[in-house]
């Protein structure tokens, strides 16, 4: 079987070794680029302060101070924890042109990034939960 993620990851499994780690729908949103439902994220409506890490490796990601209410149905983020801890990639998936933010640590899917977020940074980081842990402060 083959890795899943590109030598530039610090974190390298095989598909065998992330479906025994995460739940099927974890599995299928973060390893299979796949979407959960709008509305139905258990992260939606977390108003904790914390730390948003990445579902699969654990990684800081964002913190609850740059969260917000898009009315999108997914947890929505004006800026990530560092510049380092995410990566993005164009997509052209599905007849749209968006762009893919994936975890810089594992490669893992975490959702898209739009221009239509509040400033500062006018961004929109729409994360899907399932690729989400939290860490409460």
């Amino acid at each position: 079987m083959t890795e899943t993620n590109t030598s530039k990851h610090k974190i390298h499994k095989t598909e065998a070794e992330w479906r025994e780690l995460l739940t099927p729908e974890q599995f299928y949103v973060m390893r299979e680029k796949g979407t959960e439902r709008a509305f139905t994220g258990a992260l939606l409506n977390n108003h904790d302060s914390g730390t948003y890490t990445c579902g699969s490796c654990g990684a800081g990601l964002f913190t609850s101070d740059k969260k917000f209410d898009s009315g999108s149905g997914w947890p929505s983020f004006w800026l990530p924890i560092s510049a380092d801890a995410i990566e993005a990639h164009e997509d052209n998936s599905h007849g749209m042109r968006r762009i893919e933010v994936t975890c810089a640590n594992c490669g893992a899917h975490l959702g898209h990034i739009f221009p239509d977020g509040p400033q500062p940074t006018g961004m929109r980081y729409c994360i899907n939960s399932a690729s989400l842990g939290f860490d409460k402060q």
